[in-house]
C-alpha cells in the first residue's frame, strides 16, 4: 500500500503545503485519505485532488467551486461534464484576472506619473540653490 499512497509528511513534501492545510481539505472534504489511526494515507488519486485544488487556487478558484468541479468526475460521461464546468469557471476567472491586471496596471502608470511629478518638482526646487 506504502508504494501508491503518501504518508501527511511525504505529501507535505511533494506539494509544499503544510499539514494543516492537508487537514484542512480533508475536512472540507475535498481529500479522503485513509485513516489507520491517527495516521492518515493519501492515494493517488488524493495526490491527483490536491494537485488540481492547488491549482485552482492559484487561478482564484473557491474551495467550493473547486470541490464542484472534483465532484463531477465521476458522473460517468467520460469528464465531458466535469471539463465543460471547468472550462466555464476558467474562463469567467481569466475574465475576472485580465480586469485586475488592467487596473492593476492602470494603478502603476498613475504612480509612475505621480512620482515624476514629484520628481520633477524636487528637481526645480533644488535647482535655484545650485545656482547659488
Amino acid at each position: 500500500m506504502t508504494e501508491t499512497t503518501l504518508t501527511i509528511r511525504q505529501m507535505c513534501d511533494a506539494f509544499d503545503v503544510t499539514p494543516r492545510t492537508l487537514r484542512f481539505y480533508e475536512a472540507k472534504e475535498l481529500l479522503f485519505p485513509i485513516r489507520q489511526g491517527t495516521r492518515r494515507l493519501f492515494t493517488k488519486r488524493d495526490q491527483a485532488r490536491l494537485k488540481l485544488i492547488l491549482r485552482g487556487k492559484r487561478f482564484g478558484f473557491s474551495l467550493e467551486e473547486i470541490r464542484q468541479l472534483l465532484d463531477l468526475y465521476h458522473i460517468g460521461d467520460s469528464q465531458a461534464t466535469q471539463l465543460r464546468k471547468t472550462h466555464e469557471v476558467a474562463t469567467m476567472h481569466l475574465g475576472e484576472m485580465i480586469s485586475q491586471r488592467d487596473d492593476l496596471n492602470k494603478a502603476i502608470d498613475d504612480l509612475k506619473d505621480q512620482l515624476s511629478w514629484v520628481e520633477k518638482i524636487l528637481a526645480d526646487m533644488e535647482q535655484p540653490q545650485a545656482a547659488q
